[in-house]
């Protein structure tokens, strides 16, 4: 039985991997398209929790204006996320995403009230050599470094304060409303800039791929990771998710061929941080033995 879920979860890491690829197929700008992506996701995630699920999806006034605001931390964290695909490579803001160690482990301690972790940051010192070798050798792609490093840092603050708001409502209120409300505040950039007509200049094409997207990339796998949550240990987890980076740079090689093909230094770099990330994961975890799983929203913030 037990491997039935750990099958499940790699097939759910596998659709998170997969995100970056459609991310490049979509040929629509970035904020075009994680504005659709949110729409269609929450219009998905309402259906349901209302007719499928039958719950309640009241909330405290409170606790709304929290989650738009977290919201609206996820639409930046994808907006630079595909950004960084659309001008450089998947394997660039895949492997940028690593950084996340790193800011983690200064966040964190800010906002929990907690020491320092120093293994963590030792983790994350590490994490920046690789990011900076990357750099060095990929400097082609400097932009897209820029916009993944922004990605991995905007994601982490996202995790951070989902973790605060964990327990206040279902684990499937705080996704939909989340996702809601960075619809939300894209919504009002477009309409604030003027911009409001580029909506509209969408491809049949690409409106088919970001329905794909947001349905079974995005709300299916988020719905089944807290499901699975039950069943595998947060360790299990967050060790399986590391591997998303690993997923999309090997699929990104296959199907995209010369677009993806990088330096040896770059896949020796990748290495050196998943090994790095790992390893983390493993220490983190003998700390902690007697830790048991909860459903915890902050750990669905994929792709």
């Amino acid at each position: 039985m037990k491997n039935s879920y750990l099958l499940r979860l790699h097939f759910i890491v596998f659709l998170w991997g997969f995100t970056a690829i459609l991310g490049k197929l979509i040929s629509a700008d970035a904020n075009v398209l994680v504005f659709y992506r949110m729409s269609f996701a929450a219009v998905f995630l309402y259906l349901y929790l209302r007719f499928i699920k039958k719950q309640s999806i009241k909330v405290t006034k409170k606790l709304l204006i929290n989650l738009v605001g977290i919201g609206s931390v996820m639409a930046f964290h994808w907006l630079f996320f595909f950004q960084s695909i659309k001008v450089s490579n998947v394997s660039i803001a895949l492997s940028c995403l690593s950084l996340s160690t790193l800011f983690a482990a200064l966040i964190e301690p800010l906002i929990f009230k907690r020491k320092p972790d120093w293994i963590e940051i030792l983790i994350g010192v590490i994490i920046v050599i690789c990011i900076s070798t990357i750099f060095n050798a990929e400097f082609k792609y400097k932009e897209g470094i820029f916009y993944g490093i922004l990605c991995a840092l905007f994601g982490t603050i996202f995790s951070v304060f989902n973790g605060k708001i964990f327990g206040k409502t279902s684990s499937g209120n705080i996704i939909f409303y989340e996702i809601a409300g960075g619809w939300l505040i894209i919504s009002l950039y477009f309409i604030l800039s003027g911009q409001i007509s580029s909506v509209s200049e969408i491809s049949y094409t690409d409106i088919a791929l970001i329905v794909l997207l947001a349905s079974v990339f995005t709300a299916y796998p988020m719905f089944e990771s807290v499901k699975l949550m039950k069943f595998i240990s947060p360790f299990t987890l967050i060790l399986t998710v590391n591997l998303e980076p690993v997923y999309g740079i090997i699929l990104a090689f296959f199907i995209f061929g010369a677009s993806e093909h990088m330096s040896p230094v770059f896949y020796i770099a990748s290495l050196v941080m998943i090994i790095a990330i790992v390893a983390n994961g493993i220490i983190k975890s003998r700390r902690k033995k007697d830790e048991s799983p909860a459903e915890n929203p902050s750990a669905v913030n994929r792709f």
